[in-house]
């Protein structure tokens, strides 16, 4: 039998030659003869390693986004033969794939409508892909982060989130497009191939090499964990499952009795303190000094996605590979103590939203972490002159 079938090192291998040789622009029919063993026995664990272990070589992310299709054409019937324990209902992946069934049947209309040329079907369906954004969402802030934890080769998910915000930037520029032009235009057909071509790629992705790494992989505690969370964030294109939803907490009444935070200018039962924070109009994370995420508030309209699957996690893994260097930038100034805040301020879904990061340091210097502060600030801003009097009108 051959040493392919039976040898993962040397299948990664051979894999890591291939997929360097179609970056570096080789005669892609030559290099599939050279590695054909490979690439006809390869598993989807083979895939996370090849690319886990190109990133620690130093290729771009943008450069292996760049060449990935071209890799998945030629491994994709051989991924496709790969069995793997479908998930059952309750499991957070069967939703995530029920829900890349319901993006394929609104993919498959607007081919349709582009068929016809009826361009107000084909903005009706476009307006429509936009729910996909909480399919995403929720891999980045609850799948995402259970793999972190078990995957030793985890960093090819930083690959894949960087091509959801491909999808985001794609569906955009469709949009805006189809607003602008009112009607066909050459813009507006390759948007929409391109836009097809990064969905359609984003289900095989997933379906072929993330998903059965996870099914086999992630505990049932970790799965139930995740499905509870996952309400909060939201489903695209099908009702949330209720049936599996977390309970309510009951409140607790605060006593005297239940002191949980005790300083000079008060004290706090663990309630008092909890409802308190998240009755604050901002969005609060706390990062500590090792860069691990270890609070968030829980304000009435959160703007910026968080869930529990985040506690713990490194901070740089709560960005896209883009912006990353950015994060990396201010942790190294609030270290070294050159810098005490940060600041920035950006629009999203009609709302003006101010980002707030402070170093935190304590009575000796020591640095002890970030206070990340967001505010939706549209009001705000149109304040003028005064108001003294309370007017509730």
């Amino acid at each position: 039998m051959s040493e392919f079938i039976n040898n993962r090192k040397n299948r990664v291998k051979g894999l890591l030659k291939f997929s360097m040789g179609i970056i570096n622009g080789e005669d892609g029919s030559k290099l599939i003869k050279q590695h054909k063993e490979a690439l006809e026995n390869i598993t989807p664990y083979d895939m996370v390693e090849m690319e886990a272990k190109q990133i620690k070589m130093g290729i771009k992310v943008a450069d292996i986004k760049e060449h990935i299709e071209k890799i998945m054409n030629v491994i994709y019937p051989y991924l496709k033969e790969y069995k793997w324990e479908k998930p059952a209902e309750g499991n957070p992946l069967y939703y995530l794939m029920l829900e890349n069934r319901e993006l394929e049947k609104n993919l498959e209309k607007t081919k349709v409508a582009l068929h016809n040329k009826d361009f107000e079907k084909i903005a009706e369906l476009t307006s429509n892909l936009s729910q996909y954004e909480n399919h995403l969402i929720r891999k980045e802030n609850i799948l995402f982060p259970y793999l972190e934890k078990i995957w030793e080769n985890y960093t090819p998910l930083n690959v894949m989130w960087s091509l959801h915000d491909d999808i985001r930037r794609k569906w955009k520029e469709l949009s805006q497009h189809i607003k602008e032009d009112g009607e066909f235009t050459p813009k507006i057909y390759r948007d929409i191939g391109e836009l097809f071509f990064l969905m359609y790629g984003m289900i095989f992705k997933e379906e072929l090499i993330v998903y059965p790494i996870a099914m086999e992989t992630v505990t049932q505690d970790h799965w139930q964990q995740m499905q509870e969370q996952s309400a909060e964030l939201g489903y695209s294109y099908i009702e949330a499952p209720t049936r599996f939803s977390k309970q309510k907490k009951t409140d607790v009444i605060s006593t005297v009795s239940d002191i949980f935070w005790k300083v000079e200018t008060g004290k706090l039962s663990k309630n008092q303190l909890e409802l308190l924070l998240n009755t604050l109009p901002l969005d609060i994370t706390f990062v500590d000094e090792n860069d691990e995420v270890r609070y968030f508030s829980r304000p009435g309209d959160r703007f910026f996605p968080r869930s529990p699957a985040i506690i713990g996690r490194k901070v740089q893994n709560c960005h896209p590979p883009e912006s990353v260097h950015i994060v990396e930038k201010i942790i190294a100034e609030f270290k070294a103590g050159t810098k005490k805040e940060a600041k920035f301020w950006i629009k999203m879904k009609g709302k003006f939203i101010l980002i707030k990061y402070f170093a935190m340091h304590d009575d000796d210097g020591k640095y002890r972490g970030i206070l990340e502060v967001s505010q939706e600030i549209t009001e705000i801003k149109k304040i003028e002159g005064e108001m003294r009097l309370l007017d509730w009108e």
